[in-house]
C-alpha cells in the first residue's frame, strides 16, 4: 500500500509534465496550424460501442496504414486479454516509407516501459501508463510517405479486445528532407553471462578493469546518421545483493574507448546509492519499480535524453555493464529509442515467446544454488 501511496503521489504531483513540451503547446497555440488532423482507431465503425479488435493466436492487426507526409503525435492503447503473459506475447512494429524491415519492433509492454510483463502506474515525458492499463506514448514519428503499425499475437490465447486510438497529422507539403525517422529496438540477456556468482567478498569483482566495454549488455547498435533518445529497463535479479554497479558507456562513430562513461547503473538512471527506499518517477528519469536484495527481485527503471540527445553520424554503440565490470548473471530487457535516416541497420532476432517471458534461471552464487 505504501509503495502504491508513492507511486499515485508522484503521478499526481507530475501531471504538469505530461506530453512533450507542455509550455510549448500553451505558447503556440495562437499560432495557424498547417496540418489536417486525424486518427487511426478501433471505433465500432456501425456506430454501436464494440470499439475494439480481437487479435487470435498468430494473426496481425493492422493499426494504421495511411500515406504520408504525416507525423505521429500521440499513441494510446489498452488490451483485454486472459493471457497473464500478453504483455509479452504481442508484439509492436512500425514501417516507415514501404520499408520491409521494420523501425520499430518491440513486445508491446517493453515499448511502453512493462518489461517485466506486469502494469505499474508511470509517468515520464515520452511514454506513461495510466489507470488503468492505458499505454500512452507522446513520441513524435514523422513519415515522408507512408506509415504503417502492426501488433502480432505470438501467444495461445486470443486477445479478446484491443481497443487503440492513433492521433497523426498530414501535411500537403513534404516534410523537410533531413528529417529522421523514429526507431525502437528491444533486446535482452536472460540471463546475462556475468564472470563471477558474487557481489561482494571476490576480490575479482573490485579489482576488475573494464576501459573497452567488453561483455557489456548492449542496448542499442546503430548504423547512419542520428541521435539515441534514451532506454527503458526490466530487470529480474537470479542473484542477491544489488544488481547495479554498472557504468553506461556510449561508443560514437566507431570508437574504441566511451566518449561518454557514467559512474554506475543508479546513477545513469538519475538515482543514487541504490535508489534508495522509494521508487520514482520523473519526466526524464525514474524507478518506478524498485526491489532489492534477494533473488527474484524486480526493478524497472528508464532514462530520456531529451534535454540532449546523443548524435552519432556513423554509427552508434550504446551499453552498460552488468555489475561492475559485468560479473552479475540477472535477467535484463531493455527497448532503445532513437531517431535516425534510412536506412537502419538490421534488427537482432526477437527472441522467442517463452524466453521473452521473465522467469528465474539457475545461475548460482547467493540466492540461487545452480542445478
Amino acid at each position: 500500500m505504501k509503495k502504491l501511496f508513492i507511486l499515485v503521489s508522484i503521478w499526481v504531483l507530475t501531471l504538469p509534465l505530461f506530453g512533450q513540451n507542455p509550455s510549448s503547446w500553451l505558447s503556440d497555440l495562437s499560432h495557424p496550424k498547417d496540418y489536417v488532423q486525424h486518427r487511426a482507431s478501433s471505433y465500432d465503425r456501425s456506430g454501436g460501442n464494440d470499439d475494439w479488435r480481437p487479435i487470435a493466436p498468430g494473426e496481425t492487426l493492422t493499426l494504421m496504414d495511411e500515406a504520408g507526409p504525416g507525423l505521429i503525435s500521440h499513441i494510446w492503447f489498452t488490451i483485454g486479454s486472459e493471457d497473464d503473459h500478453h504483455l509479452k506475447a504481442l508484439v509492436l512494429r512500425m514501417y516507415w516509407d514501404g520499408e520491409v524491415t521494420p523501425s520499430v519492433e518491440t513486445p508491446i509492454g517493453d515499448f511502453f516501459g512493462l518489461g517485466l510483463g506486469e502494469y505499474y502506474l508511470y509517468q515520464s515525458t515520452p511514454l506513461w501508463v495510466g489507470p488503468d492499463k492505458a499505454l500512452n506514448s507522446f513520441f513524435p514519428m514523422p513519415y515522408q510517405k507512408h506509415a504503417r503499425i502492426t501488433v502480432a499475437n505470438e501467444g495461445q490465447v486470443k486477445v479478446w479486445a484491443f481497443f487503440f486510438n492513433i492521433d497523426y497529422r498530414t501535411y500537403n507539403k513534404p516534410l523537410p528532407a533531413d528529417e529522421l525517422y523514429f526507431h525502437a529496438q528491444y533486446r535482452q540477456a536472460a540471463p546475462a553471462h556475468g564472470f563471477s556468482n558474487l557481489w561482494q567478498g571476490d576480490p575479482r569483482v573490485s579489482g576488475k578493469k573494464n576501459l573497452k566495454g567488453e561483455d557489456n549488455y548492449v542496448w542499442l547498435e546503430a548504423t547512419g546518421h542520428g541521435h539515441f533518445v534514451g532506454v527503458t529497463m526490466s530487470i529480474l535479479q537470479n542473484q542477491d545483493d544489488w544488481w547495479g554497479e554498472g557504468d553506461d558507456m556510449f561508443f560514437v562513430d566507431g570508437e574504441t574507448l566511451p566518449s561518454i562513461n557514467g559512474t554506475g547503473s543508479e546513477d545513469y538512471f538519475l538515482g543514487a546509492w541504490g535508489f534508495g527506499e522509494n521508487g520514482f518517477a520523473y519526466a526524464l528519469a525514474g524507478a518506478p519499480v524498485k526491489n532489492r536484495g534477494a533473488a527474484g527481485s524486480r526493478s524497472s527503471v528508464y532514462r530520456f535524453h531529451l534535454d540532449s540527445p546523443i548524435p552519432f553520424t556513423k554509427s552508434l554503440r550504446a551499453t552498460i555493464e552488468h555489475g561492475h565490470a559485468n560479473n552479475r548473471s540477472d535477467n535484463l530487457f531493455s527497448v532503445a529509442y532513437w531517431y535516425q535516416n534510412e536506412p537502419h541497420a538490421v534488427f537482432p532476432a526477437l527472441a522467442p515467446l517463452e524466453q521473452r517471458i521473465p522467469q528465474i534461471h539457475a545461475v548460482g552464487g547467493p540466492g540461487n544454488a545452480a542445478k
